[in-house]
């Protein structure tokens, strides 16, 4: 009836006046957890490997082998390559009607860099070799 009260524990009475609520989640996870013992996984694990015939036991202990073979496998082949973007290189244009004297100009212009650039190389190169030289060194002193 619309006017009387109910009594079965939801809102709008109840004996306590509370309504009743079902527990949080992480409630009933901690519950779960607080069952758990590290112990008595390995307890467990221990009894049950000794009720194992031997090649029941090599054969778990195959395809555990099989299946971290697999994941390691998977998890080493993941990498994502780097995104591939073309090396651009501007080319500067020349007029077809140049005398020989802008040439060689030009060339007297451009030789200075041409070399620093050679030079900073051959440095970078020499720098590289010396350094796999020491490696090569201290190896051979281990005898490797």
């Amino acid at each position: 009836m619309p006017g009387q009260a109910r009594h079965d524990g939801v809102r709008g009475g109840g004996a306590s006046g509370l309504a009743q609520r079902r527990p949080t989640p992480y409630i009933i996870l901690m519950q779960f957890l607080a069952r758990m013992s590290p112990l008595r996984a390995v307890r467990d694990l221990r009894f049950f490997l000794q009720q194992r015939e031997r090649h029941e036991l090599v054969f778990f202990f195959l395809a555990i082998l099989a299946t971290t073979a697999l994941l390691t496998g998977f998890w080493k082949n993941s990498g994502v390559e780097k995104e591939y973007r073309p090396q651009i290189i501007y080319v500067q244009q020349w007029r077809l009607d140049r005398t020989d004297a802008e040439i060689k100009a030009q060339q007297a212009i451009d030789a200075p860099i041409k070399q620093a650039r050679i030079d900073a190389e051959k440095k970078r190169q020499d720098e590289l070799r010396a350094q796999f030289k020491r490696l090569d060194d201290k190896l051979e002193s281990w005898g490797i």
